[in-house]
């Protein structure tokens, strides 16, 4: 049979070992061609192939439950669901999402974007399941990075006080992350990788019991016990923690071996209660450079399959914001040791690997542990250290109330850098930054601004350091600047709350925010070619607000646009009215930016050109709001 072939994961069902491990090296070859040729995760997928075979080869599909964590690690799965023929348009616009999708396909039983929540979700599921009185098995496959989040402890927890309820969780440990795991667990659990299997111990220890003249077969009872004892001196401490749990604990097995996955997945099936099968993994497996290099294979844009390099851009390309933040950070770090750089399992992402490998001492990664992040930062700052929580706009969401309670009611001063912030173009729906000016505007106490290019963003991180009289944050993009010239040091701060005038105009005020300043300036081009001269007002800060500069230019000119790379809902736009509402300054006002809906995956281009966010698009729009007679001239 043929990767091809299998519409349905059922039809691994009857397959020898021979055929199995033959469709893994097709679904090996198909998902590392795919993504050398348009870019996506590699290194998580490569590494779960015989482990989806495995478990699928016990698994009824057509009843059973499969909850992924993080679906990035599920490519081999949409493989093997019906997706081979379009395989090729991953992370595509309109085509195969790089995440699992409830409303993608019938076998996609979880949504999963962000890390941890399998297991919460496996559990409702089974417990809604003996409620209706129904018999399926729930599974949740979460990797070892994603223990380190507290939901999924939470979930363990809750799991094991439920004896009757049956649950597997199948432990993808492959020591990784993105990045190679830190605390606690990942040790325990590196330590059980190098111990002999538990259950070839328990099997070995029973058959020289069976070998014992007069003693072998009347020990039945007695024996099960000294098992167990045995079993507890065996398991190391991470095993027995699970066992005292409420877990029955089952491993390390290894990843790889078909035989051995079936066998003991097939055993699990047979045990009632909460059950936790160990299966060790390589990330990356298959791919020689993948497996030697897993934070760089973890992710990669085009690549030449045979030398593992990625192919050049056809121009050069200015450096990412990430880039240009993680540089200036770390020469504001090497003048000021009271600046700690503190990740969630993301440092390469953020550009926080630089702070690592240049001041270790000044960097901290907490796992995927988004929470204990922010209250880590607001114990730090109390202590009179300058913490910099670097961490995406979408994953930030996870730690809303730590912002409120540990930081902002405190009012102590941790500088919040928002990476991502905005359409982040083909990781889809989970991952697009659209919410923090939102859900941060409303927060008492905070300061939030946005730079208009990479060179402003330099003085916002200073800004940021320099800021002590409480919490602070800066959202920027995905991506390249614009090739603006950076200075290497000797950066001044910007005065909190202060907008600049970058064109005048008596026409239209165009207030732009972060991203969207530069659109604001080309659509003012846009509208000056047909005889429409707009003032462009670079905010800067949304909180606070420049009210001294927009609200007499706003009444002056009468005609108001708000642009923002966020939603429009409670965004930056809302800011602008609200401001101009409260002092009765009653002008109409065109808010710009992310409607009520989801943006799907795609290009971040394709994206805004969906959204209407382009500059001929938002000349248009103004257009069509406030100069019709103008509008038929537009092209």
């Amino acid at each position: 049979m043929h990767l091809s072939e299998i519409t349905h994961p059922n039809q691994l069902h009857g397959l020898s070992i021979r055929q199995l491990q033959q469709i893994a090296r097709q679904i090996r070859d198909k998902h590392l061609q795919t993504v050398a040729e348009f870019g996506g995760h590699l290194g998580p997928g490569l590494g779960v192939v015989e482990l989806t075979l495995g478990l699928y080869q016990t698994l009824d599909l057509d009843r059973d439950k499969v909850i992924w964590d993080v679906g990035h690690q599920a490519y081999p799965h949409k493989l093997i669901t019906g997706r081979y023929s379009n395989f090729h348009t991953l992370r595509q616009k309109d085509g195969i999402a790089g995440y699992l999708k409830r409303g993608e396909n019938k076998f996609d039983h979880f949504g999963a974007g962000h890390a941890s929540t399998s297991i919460s979700a496996a559990l409702g599921m089974a417990l809604a399941r003996d409620m209706n009185g129904e018999k399926f098995k729930a599974v949740a496959v979460i990797g070892d990075g994603a223990l380190t989040g507290g939901m999924a402890l939470e979930a363990i927890n809750h799991a094991g006080h439920l004896p009757k309820t049956n649950l597997l969780v199948v432990l993808n440990d492959n020591e990784m992350s993105i990045s190679p795991n830190v605390g606690a667990i990942p040790r325990y659990l590196n330590k059980m990788r190098l111990s002999p299997p538990v259950q070839f111990i328990k099997d070995n220890f029973e058959e020289q019991f069976k070998h014992i003249p007069f003693v072998g077969e009347s020990l039945s009872p007695e024996l099960g016990r000294i098992k167990e004892g045995m079993k507890r001196l065996a398991v190391p401490k991470v095993g027995a923690v699970f066992e005292e749990l409420g877990f029955t604990y089952m491993g390390p097995v290894d990843g790889h071996n078909l035989e051995e996955l079936i066998a003991t997945f097939q055993q699990a099936h047979q045990i009632a209660g909460p059950v936790l099968v160990h299966v060790s993994t390589i990330k990356g497996k298959g791919y020689e450079l993948a497996e030697k290099d897993q934070v760089g294979y973890h992710a990669q844009t085009p690549f030449n399959l045979t030398t593992g390099k990625a192919i050049p851009s056809s121009k050069p390309k200015p450096p990412s914001y990430a880039k240009v933040f993680s540089h200036t950070l770390v020469k504001l770090a090497e003048q000021n040791p009271k600046i700690i750089g503190i990740t969630a399992a993301m440092a390469t992402g953020t550009g926080l690997d630089k702070l690592q490998a240049k001041l270790p001492n000044q960097y901290i990664d907490v796992g995927i542990a988004e929470q204990h992040a922010i209250t880590l930062a607001a114990g730090l700052a109390t202590e009179g250290m300058r913490p910099v929580a670097a961490i995406y706009s979408t994953f930030l969401q996870r730690a809303y109330d730590q912002i409120i309670h540990d930081v902002c009611i405190q009012n102590l001063p941790v500088f919040f850098c928002l990476d991502r912030a905005g359409i982040v173009g083909s990781d889809g729906p989970t991952h697009q930054g659209m919410y923090d000016i939102a859900y941060l505007r409303c927060i008492p106490n905070i300061v939030m601004m946005a730079p208009k290019d990479e060179a402003e963003m330099q003085r916002m991180v200073v800004t940021g350091i320099e800021h002590t009289t409480g919490p602070i944050a800066m959202r920027f993009p995905r991506g390249n600047g614009y090739g603006v010239p950076l200075m290497e040091e000797g950066w001044e701060p910007l005065e909190i709350g202060k907008g600049e005038i970058l064109r005048n105009g008596d026409d239209v005020l165009i207030t732009g925010y972060g991203t969207m300043v530069y659109p604001s300036m080309q659509a003012a081009e846009i509208l000056s070619e047909h005889g429409i001269e707009a003032t462009v007002i670079n905010a800067r800060f949304v909180k606070p607000l420049d009210t001294e500069l927009i609200l007499p230019l706003a009444q002056k000119i009468g005609r108001v646009v708000t642009l923002e790379e966020g939603c429009v809902m409670g965004g930056f736009g809302s800011a602008v009215v609200e401001a101009l509402l409260d002092a009765d300054v009653v002008v109409p006002v065109k808010r710009i930016g992310i409607p009520d809906v989801l943006v799907e995956h795609a290009t971040p281009d394709e994206s805004k050109a969906e959204l209407g966010l382009t500059s001929r698009q938002i000349a248009e729009r103004v257009l069509q709001a406030y100069f019709q007679k103008q509008l038929s001239t537009v092209s």
